[in-house]
């Protein structure tokens, strides 16, 4: 798991005429019919980019919301969205929520239907409006996050914290290491140096691929940081975050 309950996105580390518009609990559906959470949270600035959060396994808890909201206050919509409307009715992502359960049954065509309806959502007027839209996730939400570059979304581009590039297994299709081919969009990944899930090599392989299939990328590793890093209670950890919120802001269209 990425986040425990109590963890709380850093705070951005600009200062200007941005401020939150409104903030909103939503229900959006997808093409397929699933209908799912997610919780919106607009900027004032116009013109605005925008970005859709895919979480980690855990899905939409508030880390997340939070999240949406520094970024709103940082002048770009935001959109979070939880991934298993299709197979949990209940809206509790607390710290008894049995998410491996749900986490199994969830599919990457599933997740990209989820995601474009996000993303028609930061694109209308009720989700700000966006100009562009880029996606951002976390772990099992930054793997998606870097596949949906392959989606037809027509998105900006993509932005994976400690996503795992690498196979999972010799059979597994979804890497984002075997699908860059397809791609479509930048890419920026986040990853930490002492992450023993993600190995340097595995990164190193990672911007290889996407360098030979010529998409346009950074990926940034930071020296001592471990998974999850991006925390306000780490820190240690507060100038990697600090860079990490001013990487991300540029790469989705927000003028610093």
């Amino acid at each position: 798991m990425c986040y425990e309950v109590n963890a709380r996105p850093p705070l951005p580390p600009i200062a200007g005429g941005s401020g939150i518009a409104g903030t909103a609990d939503v229900v959006l559906e997808a093409a397929d019919g699933n209908r799912f959470d997610a919780y919106t949270a607009t900027t004032t600035d116009a013109g605005a980019p925008g970005v859709v959060i895919l979480p980690d396994v855990r899905g939409l808890h508030l880390f997340y919301r939070d999240l949406a909201e520094r970024f709103a206050s940082a002048g770009v919509h935001a959109t979070a969205f939880d991934y298993f409307g299709r197979t949990d009715d209940t809206h509790d992502r607390g710290e008894d929520f049995a998410y491996m359960d749900h986490v199994m049954q969830t599919t990457p065509d599933g997740v990209a239907a989820d995601v474009a309806a996000a993303i028609a959502h930061v694109r209308s007027d009720s989700g700000g409006a966006a100009t562009g839209v880029s996606t951002v996730g976390f772990c099992f939400g930054g793997r998606h996050s870097f596949n949906q570059a392959a989606r037809g979304h027509g998105l900006d581009g993509v932005v994976g914290f400690y996503g795992m590039p690498q196979p999972r297994d010799p059979d597994d299709g979804y890497a984002p290491v075997r699908r860059v081919g397809e791609y479509r969009c930048k890419v920026l990944g986040l990853f930490g140096g002492a992450d023993h899930g993600i190995p340097e090599e595995a990164v190193q392989t990672f911007d290889e691929a996407l360098t030979g299939a010529g998409i346009e990328h950074e990926l940034v590793t930071y020296d001592g940081a471990p998974h999850s890093f991006f925390d306000r209670k780490a820190t240690e950890y507060e100038d990697a975050c600090d860079d990490a919120w001013r990487r991300i802001l540029r790469f989705v269209g927000k003028d610093l």
